[in-house]
């Protein structure tokens, strides 16, 4: 599973690129190609496990569990 803040775009608000690049909605930036491996899962990476990033933002995110 791909990393759900991971986002792939052509270009920024003053430049077009000519390939996509890797975008991180979490961070609000782009990012290396190397991190972008980390967000796809690639080379035995987990992004749930190995990116901060990606922990911060779930945890933010995350809804409390009711309490009775």
């Amino acid at each position: 599973m791909t990393c759900p803040y991971l986002e792939y775009r052509s270009s920024d608000d003053d430049h077009e690129f000519d390939h996509d690049r890797p975008y991180c909605a979490a961070l609000e930036e782009f990012v290396s190609p190397m991190k972008a491996d980390v967000c796809n899962d690639r080379h035995d990476f987990d992004h749930a496990e190995d990116c901060d990033v990606f922990r911060r933002a779930a945890e933010q995110t995350a809804t409390p569990e009711p309490t009775d």
